[in-house]
């Protein structure tokens, strides 16, 4: 990333390969290395080599290790083999194998350890330079939310992540329950955290936000709904500094406010553990409470539904409207999670084993969070909020791009197809629709796809 001298406003070499370098820098590999006490051999398939493909192979839509190794062949610059191996420097007399072998036994030999920490440095860093922090609240806001990833069917992932059952049986596949927390404003994600969905060690989405919250930046305000609206959540969060921006049922608004709810509650209250809080989480305290607000408001929505009374408990002392138009912005979440199983095919993993699983899920957000930044530089230039572009556009026009910078053969070159690229990236603003589209209900669209029954 590099200043602009004129401006005094810094800009970003926008291609994500170029982004990923730059965050990547061999010192931090170094460090990191130490740290684990993992030890690499110089050698083609080297960590940074590995990590990026699998990167690409998520920003090109789950694209099959053929296409990674292509990738490859294509042309990557220099600066990812500090030290070409032998294989490397014989290139002109004998190129490089198109077969995946190589390749996948790499993947498989990428340390775990290695890739936690390099997806969580990429977000810190992307975080800190990027301005997130939303206005009326004078720091950052974190959407949580989770969702349903489906597993190969592998005995391994079978033991980790048990299939559901229904009234017909067992399901033939594994289902692991993934939690996520994106920038209210700039859409960056954290590193899920995910568990089983099914079976003796099952977890919920409130235990999974309570291992995943010390990684939120310090001081970021976390917003969920009604699944997040307990008391464990909200303590959890407040006793290590994250204000709370919570929806609760009615059932329990109306334990907390004392009387039958009405249009226009605003009050402080004491948020009190209840006796099945207690039974959950029983390390809680003898004296674990949490005061905040109760707002309670007729909320009319968007088409032709019903109005319908929506209560919020926070830790926030700002207006009442500022509350309920944070909170009005939770949509942005399911459109995130769209994006994550619709464009970056995390909808199904095809991957057999639990710790290749890992990778890919921490990668594919590594990916996401690329794409997210080149769309904030994009916003910076414009003026459009950063959730004002299509990612979808974004990420095609990055995957088409950056072969064209990693091959050039000039400085002038490649800064040319910088601006190309830019370019097309401004171009994939959402449109302003001068009037709102019909809404539709909430219902489940099956793939319609059917399939013979097997022969015996």
């Amino acid at each position: 990333m590099t200043p602009n001298a004129t401006s005094g406003v810094q800009t970003w070499k926008v291609d994500a390969l170029s982004m990923y370098q730059r965050l990547l820098s061999a010192e931090f590999l170094n460090q990191v290395r130490s740290q684990t006490a993992i030890r690499e051999n110089n050698r083609v398939y080297n960590f940074l080599v590995v990590m990026w493909l699998m990167i690409a192979q998520r920003l090109g839509g789950g694209i099959s290790l053929q296409d990674a190794v292509l990738e490859l062949i294509r042309g990557l610059p220099h600066a990812f083999w500090l030290r070409p191996c032998k294989r490397l420097r014989r290139q002109a007399q004998l190129p490089l194998s198109s077969h995946t072998g190589a390749y996948n036994k790499a993947r498989h030999g990428l340390p775990l350890k290695v890739v936690e920490q390099i997806c969580d440095w990429i977000f810190a860093q992307l975080t800190a330079r990027t301005g997130g922090s939303v206005p009326t609240i004078g720091r950052r806001a974190f959407f949580f939310d989770g969702t349903s990833v489906r597993l190969a069917h592998s005995q391994s992932l079978c033991q980790a992540y048990p299939p559901g059952s229904n009234l017909q049986g067992e399901s033939h596949w594994p289902l692991l329950r993934m939690l996520v927390a994106h920038d209210l404003r700039t859409g960056l994600a954290m590193r899920p955290e995910w568990g089983p969905m099914h079976g003796p060690k099952a977890v919920s989405e409130q235990r999974l936000l309570e291992r995943s919250i010390d990684r939120l930046p310090d001081g970021s305000l976390v917003l969920g709904d009604a699944n997040f609206g307990v008391f464990s959540v909200a303590y959890t969060a407040v006793q290590r500094g994250y204000p709370v921006l919570l929806r609760l049922t009615l059932q329990r608004a109306q334990r907390l406010a004392g009387e039958p709810l009405r249009n226009g509650i605003d009050r402080q209250i004491r948020w009190n553990p209840s006796r099945d809080d207690r039974k959950s989480h029983p390390d809680l305290p003898a004296g674990a409470a949490v005061r905040g607000r109760l707002i309670v408001r007729q909320v009319q929505p968007s088409g032709h539904a019903a109005g319908f009374l929506l209560a919020l408990f926070t830790t926030l002392e700002i207006a009442q409207d500022e509350v309920f138009d944070l909170y009005g912005q939770r949509w942005n979440i399911e459109t995130d999670l769209r994006t994550l199983k619709s464009t970056l095919q995390l909808d199904q993993l095809t991957c057999t084993t639990p710790e290749m699983v890992a990778k890919e899920l921490d990668l594919a957000m590594a990916a996401y969070n690329l794409v997210r930044a080149v769309t904030y530089v994009a916003s910076m230039e414009t003026g459009i909020p950063p959730r004002g572009f299509s990612f979808t556009q974004v990420r095609r026009v990055i995957e088409t791009f950056t072969p064209l910078i990693a091959t050039a053969q000039s400085a002038e070159e490649a800064q040319a197809q910088w601006d190309r690229m830019l370019y097309y990236v401004r171009q994939a603003a959402l449109p302003r629709r001068k009037r709102n589209r019909p809404t539709y209900p909430r219902a489940v669209w099956h793939k319609g796809a059917s399939f013979p029954n097997r022969k015996v």
